[in-house]
């Protein structure tokens, strides 16, 4: 289940890099400047951050069997669920429609990133609460 959860935890950061690739080329950073977005810029990059060093931590705890790196991944992992639940709240709220870099996000792209972040989160969750 370990290298299954990486898996699916790099098909996610994947789409992740794709979309934060398309806000860039929307003009993501230009806009903050203007505030001309719907996503402040401490979201944008604490999300992937969070994301990506639960990753980290969550290959460390593959590799050795350290429990403490599967308990790591999971609390930063919650916190990265949570801002990517705030954008995806702020994208549906209207954002998409009216302005911002983050209103071209294929529709597509957008759920397959949050699905596999919330499967990815409940196998994490199994794994660090079945650990004996």
């Amino acid at each position: 289940m370990r290298l299954l959860t990486v898996g699916l935890w790099v098909v996610s950061a994947g789409i992740g890099v794709y979309l934060f690739c398309l806000w860039l080329a929307g003009g993501g950073l230009r806009r903050q400047k203007t505030k001309v977005t719907t996503f402040p810029t401490a979201l944008i990059v604490m999300h992937p951050v969070l994301g990506l060093t639960s990753l980290a931590s969550w290959v460390t705890f593959a590799l050795t069997g350290h429990r403490g790196y599967a308990w790591l991944a999971l609390g930063l992992l919650s916190v990265a669920i949570l801002l990517g639940f705030t954008m995806f709240t702020r994208w549906l709220g209207g954002g998409r429609h009216a302005r911002g870099a983050e209103q071209g996000f294929p529709v597509v792209a957008v759920l397959l990133h949050g699905v596999a972040g919330v499967i990815t989160f409940v196998l994490v969750l199994l794994a660090a609460t079945t650990l004996s």
